[in-house]
């Protein structure tokens, strides 16, 4: 992809995941046809939040103390 980035046979990219996380490919840095961004898909406080509670389910459940969440609901 960084190729066809540079050579213009790929118009552009906008990437927020990484092989290799965090680092960034180097021929990737300084492309003015790619756009990266730190990867920021779970970043909202709704998200967040969601988190925290399923982490402190599972750690009730692993104590013994709960059922085991469904990771697949939503809250």
């Amino acid at each position: 992809m960084n190729r066809l980035l540079r050579e213009g046979r790929l118009c552009a990219a906008a990437l927020d995941v990484f092989e290799g996380e965090p680092a960034v490919h180097p021929d990737l840095l300084g492309l003015s046809n790619a756009l990266l961004s730190p990867h920021l898909a779970s970043a909202s406080e709704d998200t967040r939040h969601a988190m925290a509670h399923l982490a402190a389910d599972n750690l009730i459940a692993t104590l013994g103390h709960g059922p085991r969440p469904d990771s697949r609901q939503r809250r």
